[in-house]
């Protein structure tokens, strides 16, 4: 197709967008409603992702240590957790730590703070917490702690207790693990099916606007009109329809972000949907535009290609 043909091709699509007001409205009002469900749909990942990953790293597991262990030798192991690739993070307690917390957690509890206070000294040990890149990763850094790598060769055992082979807390964190691992499909499942149906929606609306063009195609088939002279208006009106829906889809999520978000940053792991949105425009931009163009062009092609038949 050469350069005036495609100049043609623009002005018959323009001209075409004006000609048919309202089912122009419809179609961009349809296609709006697609890509605002859309826009949601990003909004509703990010948010159940960033809540769910909150819960993950909740999760934890403590390594507990006699209370004659050198303080050399826990460090040692404490660096040799940090060289693992599954360990996000280790902090260091100390027993004098450790006691001071035991006491803050039980300040009500009288009876046991006076039992304490009889022994005398701390009977607490140094802690080390480890946070864990993924949830299912517990069991390969306790496996680690349980072997001699994580002790000098021939020194004797100075770990005193690691929480994760306590029964409870394990399936505490398995159980941790399937919930959000459950709810991450589900809610990617039912986002997709909601923008499914917005999508098909939004195509059969298409595809009524060119049903009112039917004649004229068929028309122009009789006179010989190439099948792509004849199907490229088409696809620059869906097109358009696409751009002007996306702009407008844009300039709704602003205020809804903006009044939505803080309430999400108090609520949803703290995260702030506006300053999301702001954060990464070009993203949404390029996702919410994309989405409009290629399924106004799509749609336009498909629906056409049903009348160039004589």
């Amino acid at each position: 197709m050469d350069w005036l043909s495609i100049k043609r091709v623009v002005r018959a699509g323009f001209l075409n967008f004006w000609r048919n007001g309202f089912v122009s409205f419809a179609s961009v009002l349809m296609m709006v409603f697609t890509l605002f469900v859309i826009g949601l749909a990003m909004f509703t990942g990010v948010i159940l992702s960033t809540t769910l990953q909150q819960f993950r790293d909740k999760a934890d597991m403590n390594v507990y240590f006699t209370t004659d262990a050198p303080e050399s030798r826990i460090m040692d192991i404490e660096n040799s957790l940090k060289a693992l690739p599954q360990v996000a993070d280790v902090e260091y307690i100390s027993s004098d730590d450790a006691l001071a917390q035991f006491r803050e957690r039980h300040q009500n509890d009288q009876l046991t703070l006076q039992a304490l206070d009889e022994l005398g000294d701390n009977p607490l040990g140094a802690v080390l917490n480890v946070k864990a890149k993924d949830i299912t990763q517990y069991d390969v850094i306790a496996t680690f702690l349980q072997s001699q790598d994580a002790l000098a060769s021939g020194s004797p055992q100075i770990i005193d207790k690691i929480n994760y082979f306590d029964q409870a807390h394990r399936d505490a964190i398995d159980r941790l693990a399937q919930i959000t691992d459950s709810a991450t499909w589900i809610g990617l499942v039912l986002i997709g099916m909601f923008v499914l149906v917005t999508i098909a929606i939004s195509f059969n609306t298409l595809r009524l606007t060119i049903y009112s063009s039917r004649e004229e195609i068929q028309v122009m088939r009789l006179v010989g009109a190439g099948k792509t002279y004849i199907r490229a208006p088409f696809m620059v009106e869906g097109v358009l329809y696409g751009l002007i829906a996306a702009i407008i889809t844009l300039l709704l999520l602003y205020p809804l972000t903006w009044w939505m978000g803080s309430a999400t940053e108090s609520f949803f792991g703290g995260i702030n949907v506006f300053n999301y949105f702001l954060s990464h425009f070009l993203i949404f931009f390029g996702v919410i535009a994309g989405s409009g163009v290629v399924l106004g062009a799509v749609a336009s092609f498909l629906a056409v290609r049903r009348y160039l038949t004589i």
